[in-house]
């Protein structure tokens, strides 16, 4: 007599082999895996007369596009064949469980050697939208950035009328010079470095530049469309106005979130952001031709770029009804005054998540872990024999806290997830300023910074707010701060000194827009809070080139969780070594 234990035993096996096999194929349609090549390699690039050999990706610039969908795996084979160390980061990508493929150079790995190759491999979870990448060693990404297109999943729409087509708009800076050797000297004499001959569009500086009237970025459109414009900001070293003349936008995404819809004429972009607007071209257009433009917000006391980028809108018209208009008799876009602070502020509070049943706004609403740090400027002595041309004859600083990070000469990551971290980093970065003074106020007379490779470690899963206080010292100016592996809310914004007890009560903790770039207010100050759910070594800086050189950069380590799924795996075999 057969077993009767036996059909229900058979019935498990068929009914598992069933699960397994509509599982696979689910797991299969949730995803795609998309491959890329990048050769860095140099290429001979012309802007405004001056030729120079330049470090691209495949021998473009801007780089390639990567374009992949919400849950799709993306495998990218970096491969070095310049003779400069080089590191590539997928800005804005969450990272989940794969702090290996983050990018930041001593960070979470060690850069490609000259003839060395890395595959990055990721899985992109639960974002949508525009974000970028760009080389995060020494200033190769002044050449070395591309866009990331996101799409929804397949049959997943957007949240606004569907676009009559997409275009990325992304925003760089030209030297003339060699960016190594600016920076270079910078480093050597103390003092600001040399600020870039152009502001670009797509690589192109457009027709207010000298010599440059050829090199115009021109948009195509059709009269009556809409036209979804990923905007990204690969400037090394400023935040920019925008605005199309005689043409409204309508924001719609940030840094590869959707929030709720507004309109603007014009735009505040700082390095790092991305924003997706919706542009309505109109259904009968007098002129076939208006100006795009770009230019600088800035408030420090530096040297800037105080120079104006402009691209061309062309409308598609029936020859009878266009009216070519010379580019010399356009109107440029009116744009803010170069410190319109104020301006920036009331732009930033229009920024709101959905905050719906499809997109929720999980703010944490209790704190287990507060800090306050201050972010700007500061000095270093000059060294003995040595002219220095930074403030009183020092050398400029930037510094978190008034610690000004020194970069490790092997990978924090590697030396975390090995325990070998003696020698490479110590965990006692402070959660307050040691010294409190009057942040915003006349600044102290010691300017000094303090030296280290500090970082402060939290628990997994714990919820963090971090209140980043700009301070006067050497000029209070606007900082965009950029936290690798996650996205964080700004809950609160304001000017002046951060009242830990009156200004918490006005925190918006119900639809916050969701970030991975904040331009810390300049003069004031800025909170955000997020979820340590992701085990890793996150980087931390001014997105800022110049404040990144000077140390205006912390690292997070967020231990793993308990749960297999919590933990960060080991690191690929081709990960680079120092």
């Amino acid at each position: 007599m057969a077993s009767p234990t036996l059909p229900s035993a058979t019935f498990f096996v068929v009914l598992l082999s069933v699960f397994l096999f509509f599982g696979a194929a689910t797991a299969q349609q949730s995803g795609t895996t998309r491959h890329y090549k990048f050769n860095i390699q140099l290429h001979n690039v012309t802007r405004l007369c001056k030729t120079k050999s330049v470090i691209t990706v495949n021998g473009k610039f801007p780089g390639p596009r990567i374009v992949a969908r919400e849950g799709d795996r993306v495998v990218i084979k970096v491969v070095n064949n310049v003779s400069n160390n080089v590191s590539i980061h997928w800005h804005g990508i969450r990272q989940l469980r794969s702090g290996w493929a983050d990018g930041p150079a001593y960070v979470t790995q060690c850069p490609i050697q000259s003839g060395q190759s890395y595959v990055y491999n990721f899985t992109i979870i639960g974002q949508r939208g525009t974000l970028f990448w760009h080389a995060h060693i020494s200033w190769l990404r002044a050449t070395l950035y591309g866009p990331i297109v996101i799409l929804p999943k397949k049959n997943a729409s957007y949240p606004f009328p569907k676009p009559h087509k997409e275009v990325p708009i992304i925003f760089g800076e030209w030297w003339n010079a060699d960016t190594e050797a600016v920076i270079s000297q910078a480093l050597q004499t103390g003092g600001g470095p040399n600020v870039s001959d152009a502001y670009t569009i797509n690589g192109l500086p457009g027709p207010l530049y000298n010599c440059s009237a050829n090199e115009t970025f021109k948009l195509k459109v059709k009269p009556g469309k809409t036209y979804l414009l990923r905007l990204i900001n690969a400037a090394l070293n400023d935040e920019l106005f925008f605005s199309i003349s005689n043409h409204t936008l309508t924001v719609v995404e940030a840094d590869a979130v959707y929030v709720k819809p507004f309109e603007t004429d014009i735009l505040v972009i700082a390095p790092g952001q991305t924003t997706n607007v919706l542009l309505r071209t109109k259904p009968n257009p007098r002129n076939s031709t208006f100006l795009m433009a770009a230019r600088p917000y800035f408030t420090g006391q530096g040297t800037f770029d105080n120079t104006t980028v402009a691209g061309i809108l062309e409308y598609k018209l029936p020859s009878p009804k266009a009216v070519n208009t010379p580019i010399s008799s356009l109107q440029i876009p009116t744009l803010p005054p170069i410190n319109a602070t104020s301006f920036v502020a009331n732009f930033s509070s229009k920024f709101r998540s959905l905050a719906n049943a499809q997109f929720p706004a999980n703010v944490p609403q209790t704190v287990d872990k507060k800090f306050f740090f201050t972010v700007g400027l500061g000095s270093s002595p000059c060294p003995k024999n040595q002219t220095c041309q930074g403030p009183n004859g020092t050398k400029f600083a930037a510094s978190v806290n008034n610690i000004s990070f020194t970069n490790p000469t092997t990978a924090l990551l590697g030396a975390y997830f090995s325990r070998r971290s003696n020698g490479v980093y110590t965990t006692d970065f402070p959660s307050f300023p040691l010294m409190p003074f009057n942040y915003t106020g006349t600044p102290p007379n010691n300017t000094g910074v303090a030296n280290g490779t500090k970082v402060v470690v939290l628990p997994f899963n714990s919820t963090v707010e971090v209140v980043l206080q700009d301070t006067s010292i050497l000029g209070a100016e606007s900082h965009p701060l950029h936290l690798h592996g996650y996205n964080f809310f700004v809950v609160g914004q304001g000017f002046g000194n951060f009242d830990p007890q009156k200004d918490p009560q006005n925190f918006n903790l119900v639809d916050p827009v969701e970030r991975n770039t904040i331009g810390v207010p300049s003069g004031g100050w800025a909170a955000i809070r997020f979820r340590a759910d992701n085990p890793g070594v996150w980087f931390m800086h001014c997105h800022f080139e110049v404040h990144l050189s000077w140390g205006l950069k912390m690292a997070w380590i967020v231990l793993d969780g308990k749960l297999p799924n919590q933990k960060l795996p080991p690191p690929p075999a081709d990960l680079p070594k120092c």
